[in-house]
């Protein structure tokens, strides 16, 4: 049986994709869990898309940064009859989530940097390279500009999905934190950090929760918004993060 360092404690998942497994293991390590999406990914449907498969094939590294680029991309691929066994280059994927879902695709990946940032690929990802490849980054709407400047060899970009603000669970996220004792919030992203920040933040505060952040560009955005991080794992998964809140609230109830 797992230890219960959850016992008591409130946890509310803001991500656009929450997995049984995590809200399965909160319970059993004695916390009440809930999944509170404040964004939604929307796949961005193009009249040129398989023109753009097309092209994609032939660039000598295609790069992921997070599992909605990759569901995004392979979505094109099924609509259009687009085989794994067609992408002439290479792969590589930031996260092993984002490495998970493309060979659940059927695609092998080539390289990950040691730490599942952006930050970390550009500056590893150039040093097993020879020349300058083309490479073209799979992003999203919002993803930041850190592959396409930080590269020393031009990058293509290709915009496959949409992050849209979800507001649906707002006043059920207002309820739970003034109801509960400082229910612990997971942030994995700066949209999420957004939307609790101008809908929720403003009617119960940051200092009514304790956050969990998944990566460091999350947690900047934390900060800069007014709140205070408390968990922060060095691995930016959420079983990390998971993790994290398990030991450390276990220390501070021992």
């Amino acid at each position: 049986m797992l230890k219960q360092s959850l016992r008591g404690k409130t946890v509310i998942l803001t991500g656009s994709s929450m997995t049984t497994s995590i809200l399965n293991r909160i319970q059993q390590l004695g916390g009440e869990a809930h999944a509170f999406p404040l964004i939604k990914i929307v796949e961005i449907l193009e009249p040129y898309d398989h023109m753009q498969l097309e092209m994609a094939r032939n660039f000598d590294w295609l790069i992921f940064t997070s599992q909605n680029a990759v569901d995004a991309f392979c979505a094109k691929m099924v609509r259009h009859k687009f085989f794994p066994s067609m992408i002439k280059g290479k792969i590589a994927a930031v996260g092993e989530k984002t490495r998970d879902r493309l060979e659940a695709n059927g695609l092998t990946v080539d390289f990950m940097p040691s730490i599942y940032s952006a930050d970390y690929f550009i500056e590893e990802f150039p040093t097993i390279i020879e020349g300058k490849p083309r490479c073209l980054f799979v992003r999203g709407s919002k993803a930041k500009d850190t592959i396409k400047n930080g590269l020393p060899f031009s990058v293509d970009e290709w915009v496959v999905y949409d992050t849209e603000d979800f507001l649906e669970h707002i006043q059920s996220i207002v309820n739970i934190i003034k109801s509960k004792e400082q229910p612990i919030i997971i942030f994995a992203s700066p949209s999420a950090v957004n939307v609790f920040a101008i809908h929720i933040a403003p009617i119960v505060g940051w200092d009514s929760v304790k956050i969990a952040s998944i990566g460091h560009i999350t947690a900047h955005a934390i900060e800069k918004r007014g709140g205070h991080v408390t968990y922060q794992p060095n691995t930016y998964t959420m079983e990390a993060v998971i993790d994290e809140i398990s030991n450390e609230e276990e220390e501070w109830n021992d």
